[in-house]
């Protein structure tokens, strides 16, 4: 029997691996449907501390897990389907057609960006398209870029950006934000962001280098296309928490997130704990991750040695 599996080899689950091989505790980790998480889909990280030159994001990831490694970390390449918890309180992660038994379980598995499901899209993800205007926003200075969305996380995304580039457009579905009133109304307020109402993004256009230099409006209300100049894409829609294979071992809110105790990364079962962005939908960076994948891997070191028989 294992003590520790880590689900998801992302910063929060690379973190753990880390921490938890250093207690010797030999953690098992399972990798999930994208190994090393968003940042192997991020070009240059910049705000990672340890790195005043900026990193890679996949070569960031690749040096966690290195580091995981050499201090006696395992990893399986593969996705869990379930966990069940048994009778004498351990857990039961199934994954790839195998079972594998353990004392405690930190799930890592991350929160996907909801994308709006565009021909190339995920081939454009680093080149123009991202989700996180507080990665890469600074990439763009002083060039037009647009943000998808009508509620307070697009709202938040387009003021950030007014920072660096030279015009933001807000590009919504409906003739109205569904933000908060004072969101909307500082929104509204700031001259750099231009709304674009009652239209959606139909296609990614882009340069010989691959990179996006404009968008394809179609207005929703009389089927009309248009060319918008931009140089990058921040969809701010939302994101999807992958925690759905946990049924009801773990208390939710309404769009998924896993609900953690005050203050803790442990949740409502005994021995399985939640880092990273499936947890968090207020912070979402790369080293907040990697704090709660600590904190949960010294949480999941105090339960076995509160539960050693």
């Amino acid at each position: 029997m294992e003590d520790v599996i880590i689900i998801g080899t992302g910063c929060a689950g690379y973190t753990a691996a880390i921490y938890t091989a250093r207690a010797n505790l030999s953690p098992l980790m399972l990798s999930g449907t994208q190994p090393g998480g968003q940042l192997t889909t991020t070009t240059e990280v910049e705000n990672f501390p340890g790195h005043p030159e900026g990193i890679m994001g996949p070569d960031l990831m690749m040096k966690m897990q290195a580091q995981a490694e050499k201090f006696g970390a395992r990893i399986s390449w593969a996705n869990v389907e379930a966990v069940s918890r048994c009778a004498d309180g351990s857990f039961l992660v199934s994954s790839g057609g195998e079972s594998h038994a353990t004392k405690t379980v930190i799930v890592a598995t991350g929160a996907a960006p909801r994308h709006l499901g565009l021909p190339d899209e995920k081939s454009l993800i680093g080149h123009g398209l991202t989700s996180c205007a507080t990665c890469d926003g600074a990439f763009y200075r002083n060039v037009p870029v647009c943000v998808i969305g009508g509620g307070d996380s697009a709202c938040e995304e387009a003021g950030f950006l007014t920072r660096f580039a030279s015009t933001v457009y807000l590009i919504h579905r409906r003739d109205t934000l569904r933000a908060s009133k004072i969101m909307v109304d500082r929104t509204l307020a700031n001259p750099k962001i231009v709304p674009v109402w009652n239209s959606t993004v139909s296609a990614y256009l882009t340069d010989e280098q691959g990179e996006i230099r404009a968008v394809t409006l179609t207005n929703l209300q009389d089927g009309t296309t248009s060319e918008l100049a931009v140089n990058c894409v921040f969809v701010a829609i939302g994101h999807v928490p992958n925690s759905g294979f946990l049924d009801d071992l773990v208390d939710k809110d309404e769009n998924g997130y896993i609900l953690q105790q005050p203050g803790r990364t442990a949740t409502k079962t005994p021995g399985l704990f939640a880092a990273g962005d499936v947890a968090d939908h207020f912070y979402r960076q790369a080293i907040t991750a990697a704090g709660q994948g600590c904190a949960a891997a010294l949480e999941a070191e105090r339960y076995l040695s509160e539960h050693a028989s």
